[in-house]
């Protein structure tokens, strides 16, 4: 270190001993004491004249394992704490305004802002300070990474981490659909390429990880951030995953179109207590390993994603981000896991208001031994209070190293130490263009679900009379967009109203009424909206959600409509004239009187900056719709939590199991109609027989009997009949998303290995178990069309 600073100091070397020069005789001087003592420090005489070689962690021809080692050589204690230390910047640390967190955050850079430093990156900086979009995104990270480069001793360059929910969250970029509504689309080449498209515009900014991908299954829809959730199905949400990694991450994050894929939250949060977020989670080992594990087991050992945050909740007793057995003994020791683990918003102080740490110094040594890698918010237990434990021997200096170790890692994976800059232009040029907007429509029309269609009022005319255009959500051209969204919009989505208006004919007559709000009590616009009603030919109310009803921390203590929203559906319905209701929402909703009298339901979800593009290309045919629901809609709430693969016990009391209704399902997972019809035939299983490492083919056929062409999801399913511990009476196991002209037919082929067969026996082991297993093919898990079985001997 010492003799590096001499050489930059001015010290050259003289001529070169082959010279052919004679050599100059140079008068000796008296040497100072400074210059002694600086000889001295260097290791001796040799030391100071050294050529001024890079040290090995700049030598990109170097191992990775020598760069992080040299590297870390070299770092101080609060350097290194530095490095764990990426913290949001909406936090009140930086400053107050975005001038004063600007500053703030330059000061982090630095290490001048708290403490430690210089810091190792930031987390949500684009969409908290740098609202003028894409161009002031890139040239502001590259200012900050020059920053790191020249104004810090080590030059280590900066981690930058955004939230990716449905694509790059920061002004200017794309917003794709969300969660549920790219569940709903079944598409994993659709999904993969959703997550491609938030890499590459992340990336061109200077983005290195998008997180909050969220891979968990939702076991409770009353959980508000369950609006991030793909589906309620481990093996499908165990799919999506390797497609969100393989997307976003691919084979080599050095690309510049590819970032760390941050899954999240392991293990998972979203069966809390009361379905309230943070809300603790009590999960027996069969719960966690047959529900929660698998999308993990997939997105990290087998797709290999290097970004996982640590979960908010308590769970079986004790606070998640103080848990060595699920950070450490699972995630990494099982699974295999080789990235960094984030914490959530509270790191330390989720030890803290559990109470069973008293204090953030106390609590910092057991989330670092947890296996905790990065900070993301002010806490001393990860600041002052962690340097002060290393001092007083309190944590090792090894374990220390082993977060930090991490952190440099994935720099150096991810060529930052080479390239740490972006092309203002190039990302101008990527974020937001033509290509990503038209997947964001194709997603979102992919994503609708059809729910029901009697006396096949939809698709409506474009050549119609009149048409109706009611409700809270209809002419809002934010609520269709979902949680985690930018700060400021630069650009508006079109409402559905517009949309509608713009597909139908010239003389068509559009009247409007919103009726109610979407939260508020006030029913003095349902008159007019009945009024609207009466005029029309038809019908279109769009009810559901916004952003202060669902997403993270908006949790619902039912499922209804909120507001006078079903007290509008009535009215409108009961004036006779023929209507179609559009749910907007984050979450199956119990809108049970709407499935009994309403002609025709449509799910949109939160469809993104297209989503009302989408909803009218569906209600006048441009689109036949093609989505399926990947998760429940439950009667009542009094019925959670509910989930389609549930145990024998529950096959029992379906009938019975209320006094006032039935334990069935208002919408059963799988479910979507189609503009079209759909004929399954031909099932074959073979063979017919096999052992425990055996694997079963299963084909059939699919033909489009209809006049439209369209898509159709066959799912695959099966049940172990007879079985050493309890399983599901129904488990999805195979998928796939057909598309198919009016009077195609097509083979369709799934392959049953014994990782699809097997059970977690009751040591917690996989076993494929001899027996029957039956096997059930359709259009849901409630609409089987083909059945067979196969035994294993």
């Amino acid at each position: 270190m010492v003799g590096g600073s001499i050489q930059s100091a001015g010290f050259v070397q003289g001529p070169s001993c082959r010279s052919k020069e004679p050599p100059v005789p140079i008068k000796p001087k008296p040497r100072s004491l400074l210059f002694c003592l600086l000889i001295l420090l260097a290791g001796g005489v040799g030391s100071a004249f050294r050529s001024a070689d890079p040290p090995a962690y700049l030598d990109p021809s170097e191992p990775t394992d020598r760069r992080v080692a040299d590297l870390l050589a070299r770092m101080t204690l609060e350097e290194k704490v530095g490095q764990i230390n990426m913290p949001c910047v909406y936090m009140d640390e930086y400053g107050m305004d975005i001038a004063a967190k600007t500053e703030g955050v330059k000061k982090f850079v630095r290490g001048q802002l708290v403490p430690v430093g210089p810091g190792g990156g930031f987390f949500t900086l684009a969409n908290e300070i740098l609202r003028e979009g894409t161009r002031q995104q890139a040239e502001f990270f590259n200012q900050l990474q020059k920053l790191a480069a020249e104004g810090t001793r080590l030059k280590i360059p900066l981690m930058q981490i955004e939230e990716g929910t449905h694509g790059f969250m920061a002004p200017g970029a794309t917003i794709f659909p969300e969660g549920l509504a790219l569940g709903a689309t079944w598409s994993l080449g659709l999904i993969n390429d959703v997550y491609a498209a938030a890499a590459r515009e992340a990336r061109s900014v200077g983005v290195h990880q998008l997180f909050t991908l969220v891979v968990e299954p939702n076991r409770d829809p009353r959980h508000g951030r369950n609006q991030q959730t793909f589906s309620e199905d481990p093996y499908l949400c165990s799919q999506i995953a390797v497609a969100i990694v393989e997307g976003a991450q691919g084979k080599d994050i050095s690309q510049p179109d590819k970032v760390i894929a941050g899954l999240c939250h392991f293990p998972g949060q979203t069966q809390g207590l009361n379905g309230i977020n943070r809300g603790t989670m009590d999960l027996s080992e069969r719960t966690l390993r047959e529900v929660f594990l698998p999308p993990w087991i997939a997105g990290v050992k087998r797709a290999g994603a290097l970004g996982v945050m640590a979960t908010h909740p308590s769970i079986n007793g004790y606070p998640n981000h103080g848990s060595e057995y699920h950070l450490t003994r699972i995630l990494r020791d099982e699974l295999g896991f080789r990235g960094n683990v984030l914490s959530e918003g509270s790191n330390t102080g989720t030890l803290l208001y559990e109470r069973v740490a008293a204090s953030e110094k106390e609590a910092g040594p057991i989330v670092l031994k947890a296996g905790v890698d990065v900070n993301i918010t002010f806490e001393s237990g990860y600041m002052k209070d962690m340097i002060d434990n290393v001092k007083e021997g309190i944590v090792p200096m090894g374990l220390l190293d082993r977060a930090v170790e991490r952190v440099l890692r994935l720099k150096f994976q991810l060529g930052l130490f080479e390239n740490p800059y972006v092309d203002p232009d190039r990302a101008v040029r990527i974020v937001h263009n033509e290509q990503h907007r038209e997947l964001s429509l194709r997603a979102a029309r992919e994503a609708i679900v059809l729910l029901k269609n009697d006396h096949d009022l939809l698709p409506l005319s474009r050549e119609i009379e009149s048409i109706a255009v009611i409700g809270p959500n209809a002419d809002d051209p934010e609520n269709l967009l979902g949680d985690y969204i930018p700060k400021k919009l630069l650009y508006r989505s079109a409402t559905v109203l517009e949309c509608i208006r713009g597909a139908v004919s010239a003389k068509t007559k559009i009247l409007y009424a919103k009726g109610c709000d979407i939260l508020d009590d006030d029913p003095s616009g349902i008159e007019q909206a009945r009024e609207a009603a009466k005029q029309a030919r038809v019908a279109i109310v769009v009810v559901g959600e916004d952003q202060r009803t669902d997403g993270e921390s908006r949790d619902s203590v039912d499922l209804e409509l909120t507001g006078r929203q079903e007290e509008l559906i009535k009215a409108v319905t009961q004036t006779g004239t023929p209507t179609a209701v559009i749910l907007i929402s984050g979450r199956p909703l119990a809108t049970r009187w709407a499935a009994d009298s309403v002609p025709a339901i449509i799910e949109a979800w939160m469809g993104g900056e297209q989503g009302s593009r989408a909803i009218a290309d569906v209600l006048f045919g441009d689109y036949n719709p093609s989505g399926k629901l990947p998760i429940t809609f439950p009667r009542h709430v009094g019925q959670m939590p509910f989930y389609y693969n549930y145990k024998p016990a529950k096959l029992m009391r379906m009938k019975i199991a209320y006094v006032t209704m039935p334990l069935t399902p208002l919408f059963e997972f799988g479910r979507g109609l189609s503009y079209t019809r759909f004929e399954y035939s031909n099932l074959a299983i073979s063979p017919g027989e096999i052992g425990p490492s055996g694997s079963v083919r299963v084909s059939l056929d699919l033909k489009n009997i209809g006049q439209r062409d369209g898509a159709e999801v066959v799912q695959l399913y099966i049940d172990d009949v007879i079985s050493s511990v309890v399983t599901p009476v129904i488990q999805l196991k195979g998928f796939e998303k057909v598309w198919l002209k009016a009077g195609e037919i097509k083979k369709v082929d799934f392959l049953l290995t014994p990782e699809h067969l097997s059970l977690l026996d009751i040591h917690m082991q996989p076993k494929v178990e001899p027996g029957r297993f039956e096997v059930m093919v359709g259009s849901s898990c409630e609409d089987i069309r083909l059945r067979g079985s196969f035994e294993v001997r």
